[in-house]
């Protein structure tokens, strides 16, 4: 039977030894996204977020760390699949957009060099077909000179231009699934509203599915399906978006909330 899940994440764990303790770092993680849809993940900084979405990429295995539980890519299970087979679904099936943007790329090799090896790498595209595919990409997120940014190096390039070269890369790939980590928190206004437009654009005009990590409660408000609230390693609610901000069951919910609201006064 197929499974209606683009991601389904059941009972994912992860300890930590210490000393010859074992420390739990996530407590029995269960999650799912619907294709198409976006889940806002949120929670004070420590809570487990970014350790989440490593462990669904897969990417805790070999860091001392005990990782249990399922994680299901449109039915498959990615858990202790083979390191080779998970490197292939990283990018082609799972795409990631990073808050530090500047981390995604080498520093030694253009923009355009990295951008046209990771579609040949994940696609049957000649370099130049690759090229020609990546230029178009980056124009459709707006970077108005697809040629200079093709031939710039990542410092060369704003926070912003490279979050959009990487939701562009997502955009020629087509995942099933985006993992986007703070996507927004270092940028400024303008260069936040254009990421977030072309994140919903991924989702209404190809189906991926996000998983959408961010302090920024108004950034969850604006993209987010459903929420989930992490505290210390759990997750503690998990709604739709309009019940969440309107009816929070949880007084640790309730205190993110308030502390938005004291923000914007004080803002």
């Amino acid at each position: 039977m197929t499974s209606t899940h683009t991601l389904e994440v059941r009972g994912l764990q992860v300890r930590v030894n210490d000393g010859g303790k074992s420390l739990p770092l996530l407590k029995a993680i269960d999650l799912t996204i619907e294709k198409g849809q976006v889940l806002g993940l949120v929670g004070e900084s420590g809570s487990g977020k970014s350790i989440t979405c490593s462990a669904i990429l897969q990417l805790l295995n070999r860091r001392g760390l005990e990782v249990e539980g399922s994680v299901r890519l449109n039915g498959r299970q990615l858990t202790k699949l083979p390191n080779r087979e998970i490197r292939m679904i990283r990018g082609r099936e799972i795409g990631t957009i990073m808050q530090n943007p500047m981390n995604a790329f080498t520093p030694v090799y253009t923009v355009g060099s990295q951008f046209v090896e990771t579609l040949r790498t994940h696609s049957k595209l000649s370099k130049m077909q690759a090229r020609a595919q990546a230029a178009a990409s980056l124009a459709e997120v707006g970077l108005s000179e697809p040629a200079r940014v093709m031939k710039s190096y990542p410092h060369q390039l704003s926070g912003g231009m490279l979050q959009r070269v990487m939701i562009a890369i997502s955009m020629c790939l087509q995942p099933a699934l985006v993992i986007a980590d703070e996507p927004t928190t270092a940028l400024d206004s303008v260069n936040q509203l254009q990421v977030l437009r072309q994140l919903d654009k991924l989702r209404t005009e190809y189906g991926t599915s996000i998983l959408l990590v961010s302090h920024d409660l108004g950034v969850i408000a604006r993209m987010a399906d459903t929420v989930a609230v992490m505290k210390a390693g759990e997750i503690v609610e998990h709604a739709d978006v309009h019940d969440l901000f309107d009816r929070p069951q949880h007084d640790y919910t309730r205190m993110l909330l308030q502390a938005r609201l004291r923000g914007r006064k004080d803002a």
